[in-house]
């Protein structure tokens, strides 16, 4: 398992385009297959683990990782439903409807400015994602010069991210006459009496973050405009389909999404570390359907890259079952969640851990030393005695010195973290 970079690394540096041997690279261990693209909702879950490489080179090459993981064994239940899809579908078209009339009402009655009736709509086609992102470019920088509304529907913005460039389309992008962008996420989960589900609002907040990064680069580039870092959620409201919206404060997000991104080892540097020869390939069959890869050849290829797994990655990437079976494998702490691998130090497999509660006691490791005391209170408690109350304990063991321990764990039915590092 590889350990996280050092937060003081420096930014990474954004070149004008990935380099031609890098693309070559990628290609080469994508197969011949077509690259499937990185969207803000990837590199938001991306961001919230940037120590793992597994997932940084697999999204950089475009590798399908949940074709990945069914063929080597280990599907994830990601995905949407195809109701769900076409309800999100329906309810978005509702909110654009009549040149986004409904749109502009609630974005007036919600940030609380004079929107007018009728704002520009710039036509955003083009050729390719490098087309119409410059089409965008080009509309923002225009529409903030002339200091007039104007509401950019799908636009295609850009972010360099670890040395790769990646292309993000949020729903919409309103251009104040202040020269303000305001990014608006239209989501198909309701807001109940005025609240929604905050675990979805977070998701919703951290990928719009991500779109807010990418307007800061489009503001560099064009010398114009600032993004605002307060951005529009639009929802159904309560069980109709009718919408409604909320503002939602993202300054968190982005300094979160920020300084994780910056912490990204560069992509070029993991794929010069892979063993020569590692691919994903996953070209089909003449059914078109099937791949031809052996599975244990393809979970070799998986397990040649370093993974960071911890237990939030179950709700974001669809790797997570096979990263957890090998942390489980190799009795990695990261398995126990990031918490109990922080208070751990220099522990890293549950082996060392049972060891060092076990073992003599370590002098020069704290971690070590809380353990074995806790290790000792707990064998020293009798049964059915409360937590932090063990018989014949001396004075440097009185009751609750185990709860001043990282992860506080002593006698069973004790509410410490560290009890199941213990067993």
């Amino acid at each position: 398992m590889s350990p996280y970079p050092d937060s003081t690394a420096p930014a990474v540096p954004a070149p004008a385009t990935a380099p031609a041997p890098l693309r070559a690279r990628l290609a080469e261990l994508r197969g011949p297959v077509a690259p499937r693209p990185l969207d803000a909702r990837a590199l938001a879950a991306l961001a919230t683990n940037p120590g793992c490489r597994r997932r940084a080179i697999l999204d950089a090459a475009g590798v399908d990782k949940s074709a990945v993981a069914s063929r080597i064994g280990r599907p994830a239940p990601f995905g949407q439903s195809q109701f769900a899809i076409a309800r999100g579908h329906a309810f978005e078209a509702r909110v654009t409807a009549d040149r986004c009339a409904e749109l502009l009402r609630l974005l007036g009655e919600r940030l609380g400015v004079p929107v007018p009736g009728e704002v520009d709509l710039p036509d955003l086609d083009a050729a390719g994602p490098a087309g119409r992102t410059e089409r965008t470019r080009l509309a923002l920088a225009e529409a903030t010069a002339a200091g007039r509304w104007a509401l950019l529907e799908h636009p295609m913005l850009r972010l360099d991210v670890a040395g790769s460039p990646v292309h993000l389309e949020p729903d919409a992008v309103v251009v104040h006459p202040d020269g303000t962008w305001t990014v608006v996420e239209v989501k198909s989960f309701p807001i109940l009496d005025g609240s929604a589900d905050p675990s979805k609002v977070g998701a919703a907040a951290r990928q719009a973050a991500v779109y807010v990064l990418a307007l800061e680069e489009a503001a560099r580039s064009t010398g114009r405009g600032r993004p605002g870092e307060t951005v529009l959620l639009v929802c159904p409201r309560d069980f109709s389909n009718l919408p409604t919206a909320s503002p939602v404060d993202v300054r968190k997000q982005l300094s979160v999404t920020r300084r994780q991104l910056a912490r990204l080892t560069r992509i070029e540097e993991i794929a010069a570390a892979l063993p020569e020869g590692t691919t994903f390939d996953l070209r089909p069959a003449e059914d078109g359907r099937t791949p031809t890869r052996p599975p244990r050849e393809l979970a070799a290829a998986v397990d040649s890259v370093p993974a960071a797994y911890s237990p939030e990655c179950l709700s974001t990437c669809e790797l997570a079952f096979h990263c957890r079976e090998r942390a489980r494998q190799c009795g990695a702490v990261q398995a126990l969640g990031r918490a109990v691998r922080g208070e751990l130090g220099g522990l890293t497999t549950v082996e060392q851990v049972l060891a060092a509660a076990r073992g003599p006691v370590d002098p020069d490791d704290p971690a070590a030393r809380r353990l074995h005391r806790a290790a000792r209170l707990r064998a020293g408690a009798p049964a059915g005695a409360p937590a932090g109350a063990p018989a014949g304990a001396d004075p440097a063991e009185r009751p609750g010195a185990a709860e001043h321990a990282p992860g506080g764990a002593a006698a069973p039915g004790g509410r410490g973290r560290e009890a199941v590092a213990c067993r």
